[in-house]
């Protein structure tokens, strides 16, 4: 157990002396300071405290540290530790102070745009709660679903930025609660009632090449500027599908030494930092783009490669302006407001063509993208050859700019969306149907004269057996043969037919 004394400890130019409360744990001396101040007339000879009020107020103090003592097992502490607990132990934190804290590590560690997603929630929470001093004490389940429910109309922001909170308390648990000695200077944790919903699913982006002709193609709106946003929107939406889908902060960090040998070479700053390969990826500048590095190289002496970095002071502004220029353009073009481009549209569009209309598959087109696919630490132990690539992005950039081939997209249909949206039947096209029951043909018709899909399943459910009991599904495969298209439908013996 600690002994407590109220000792003063040297003595300052103006005559008055610190009363410290002296702590002695295993032989070994520490000290907490008060903030009392005596003089020698205050001290007896021995250099005991006598003012009895001070006297008073320590002996209060050490009371209450011998109280918080007796809760804890402390033999193993140093002397140290136990005053560190004696002066910090019940204080409460500030929470913001510590995520402030924690997303300058973050930054120290050049993760600057999960820094920024960190920030950015901190910041959302801090407005809520109305104060950015907001304590630990105040984290308290139904506060933090009040706040989450505060982020529903968002599609992203609902999930990221209580995940965010929730990591940054998670770290503060680890740096500040000694379980060992059981000193838990944050006794609850608030997250484990708390549910955190997800964020919307990723819309599709991609366009079809159909598309990406048009606006590649589209002349760009009357303008006073120098060096209109509608061309700088359009220039980069370029290179990032010419470049395999290259992302806009790569395209903008880009240095002198990554351009050699007629190749990009670069790290993808997304994930480098978690890539046992560092996300490392080269890719060929194909004839169609060379005039547009040439048109935006930076100066001789310049160590970027590109001059953005002149006109934006970030890739978080540099991105926003080419998707406003790329905004601008859709508008010109009479593209309705909710269909309009961006710069990871067109990131989007090369995975697509490269998957529906060159042949490639997803894993192809996962290492063409810069994507891990979960080959990571295999790729930090080997020496990549990336002409796979270049090869795919030559064929993809081919059928995009010097085609006229009609895209496969738009074959497959989402999940949500209806069948019949895009499969049509016409009297004068031939049907090839069949009706399946557990895997068995049950049923079959090749015949024209449908105008519709039911009037199709109504014909095949017309020579099912009786013997299918009600409730029990039946898939109805039919094909359109002369358009060589195919559907599948599944009714329920009851309600379908």
């Amino acid at each position: 157990m600690a002994n407590f004394k109220a000792v003063v400890r040297g003595e300052r130019k103006d005559g008055f002396m610190q009363v410290y409360i002296r702590v002695t744990h295993r032989r070994v001396h520490g000290y907490i300071k008060t903030d009392k101040m005596i003089t020698k007339k205050e001290l007896s000879k021995s250099k005991e405290i006598k003012d009895p009020f001070v006297l008073n107020w320590c002996s209060e103090r050490i009371l209450e540290f011998n109280d918080r003592l007796n809760k804890k097992d402390i033999s193993r502490w140093t002397v140290a530790e136990v005053v560190e607990y004696l002066k910090t132990g019940e204080d409460d934190i500030c929470f913001s102070d510590y995520a402030r804290h924690h997303i300058d590590r973050m930054v120290d560690r050049y993760q600057l745009r999960t820094a920024q997603n960190y920030r950015q929630a901190l910041g959302h929470m801090e407005r809520f709660y109305g104060t950015n001093k907001i304590m630990f004490a105040q984290l308290t389940s139904t506060q933090i679903t009040r706040w989450i429910q505060s982020l529903e109309h968002t599609h992203r922001a609902k999930e990221m930025y209580p995940v965010c909170m929730r990591q940054v308390f998670k770290a503060a648990v680890e740096e500040y609660n000694d379980y060992d000695n059981g000193n838990l200077r944050i006794k609850v944790n608030p997250w484990g009632k708390v549910k955190i919903p997800q964020s919307d699913r990723t819309v599709k982006k991609a366009i079809s090449p159909e598309d990406c002709r048009l606006f590649f193609t589209a002349p760009l709106p009357d303008t006073r500027m120098v060096d209109p946003l509608p061309e700088l929107g359009r220039d980069v939406a370029k290179m990032v599908l010419c470049l395999a889908g290259m992302n806009t902060v790569d395209i903008y960090e880009l240095r002198k030494e990554d351009y050699r040998n007629g190749c990009i070479c670069y790290k993808r700053a997304k994930t480098k930092k978690f890539r046992a390969d560092d996300a490392y990826f080269e890719i060929r500048v194909e004839p169609i783009i060379q005039p547009l590095v040439e048109k935006y190289l930076a100066e001789a002496d310049d160590p970027y490669l590109l001059n953005f970095h002149k006109r934006f002071t970030s890739s978080d502004s540099f991105n926003a302006n080419v998707n406003n220029g790329i905004k601008q353009l859709c508008k010109s073009m009479g593209i309705p407001k909710e269909r309009w481009y961006s710069a990871y549209t067109f990131r989007h569009t090369w995975g697509t063509v490269a998957q529906n209309d060159c042949g490639a598959s997803i894993a192809e087109v996962a290492f063409g993208m810069n994507h891990s696919h979960g080959h990571t630490i295999t790729r930090g132990y080997i020496k990549i050859d990336f002409t796979p690539a270049w090869e795919l992005n030559a064929k993809v950039i081919d059928f995009i700019f010097f085609s006229t081939a009609k895209s496969k997209q738009g074959m497959a249909r989402g999940v949500d969306e209806p069948a019949d949206k895009l499969f049509r039947l016409s009297p004068k096209r031939m049907v090839y149907a069949r009706a399946y029951f557990r895997g068995e043909v049950l049923s079959e018709v090749s015949d024209i004269g449908f105008g519709t899909v039911d009037e199709v399943i109504a014909r095949l459910a017309g020579q099912l057996p009786d013997t299918i009991p009600t409730g029990c599904a039946v898939q109805f495969r039919i094909k359109d043969v002369d358009a060589d298209r195919e559907a599948v439908y599944e009714r329920t013996k009851g309600k379908g037919f």
